[in-house]
């Protein structure tokens, strides 16, 4: 068995979020992807299991608990096989659904790969949940943008979103650990997804992740996927779209997400990213 480690969500491996890579997990348990996760100390290590048909079963790791889907593990995941294989298309069955992935080089010589999400869907968040989830961060209600509404998203593992009014407020991140992932078990959310609408088509973004055991995430494909379902429900941006997230530049690991969001209710959202090797 051998983990492999690429960096997704960018062109240099100091940038974007790491992921451990494991191309074939046959023979192994849950225990043991949970302990070879918690060794590697990513935020997550993707497990392969080869099937006899199309698909390949893909299985997810944080070093403190097995996720439905992450993005940027997938993305990992699709370079790597392409990179040993070829690519081309891909079916992943995950936990969450069905993920279709396509690898093709771009002009620049890079491998980049698009996965299409699937069906998004939001929830609504309580008041008392919001006021729950701004004390622990330390944000005061008027720092929220008004425009951009608190919400529960969903596209293969769920996400609070919550919009800033303003890059500062965004750029200074410290909340109490223990409390955030009381609160995170409580509802079912894999991340708090921490936004600030630069523009139209441009959203900064931060993921705390305590409940994965990892303080912030650098590049949250998921959460980024959910953002776009997010949009496209609440009418909030001209469909179809192309949406950019910019990740991890307060962490020191830049990252850029390309979010693809269709215009018709209930498709996939399609998230593309390149990989490198560590």
């Amino acid at each position: 068995m051998e983990v492999l480690r690429y960096s997704a969500f960018t062109k240099e491996a100091r940038g974007g979020n790491p992921a451990g890579v494991v191309l074939d997990a046959r023979g192994l348990s849950s225990a043991d992807m949970a302990a070879i996760a918690k060794e590697v100390g990513y935020s997550e290590t993707a497990f392969v299991l080869p099937a006899e048909g199309p698909e390949l079963e893909v299985r997810y790791f944080s070093p403190a608990v097995e996720v439905p889907f992450c993005g940027h593990a997938t993305i990992a995941t699709a370079v790597a096989y392409a990179q040993l294989h070829g690519t081309g298309d891909l079916t992943l069955s995950t936990k969450a659904g069905i993920i279709g992935v396509r690898t093709q080089m771009d002009a620049a010589g890079w491998c980049a790969a698009t996965l299409t999400s699937v069906p998004p869907r939001t929830a609504e968040v309580s008041d008392a949940q919001v006021e729950d989830l701004l004390a622990i961060l330390g944000w005061d209600a008027s720092e929220l943008d008004p425009d951009l509404a608190p919400r529960a998203a969903y596209a293969g593992a769920w996400h609070v979103i919550l919009a800033a009014a303003t890059r500062s407020r965004l750029a200074h991140l410290d909340y109490d650990v223990p409390k955030l992932t009381r609160l995170m078990e409580q509802n079912g959310w894999v991340t708090v997804s921490l936004v600030w609408r630069e523009s139209g088509t441009v959203f900064h973004a931060r993921n705390p992740f305590p409940t994965g055991g990892v303080f912030e995430d650098p590049a949250t494909g998921a959460a980024a996927a959910a953002l776009g379902g997010y949009l496209r429900e609440r009418r909030l941006i001209p469909l179809p779209a192309e949406v950019t997230v910019l990740q991890g530049h307060d962490m020191g690991r830049p990252s850029s997400i390309t979010v693809t969001i269709p215009e018709e209710q209930g498709t996939g959202i399609g998230i593309t990213g390149t990989a490198v090797p560590i």
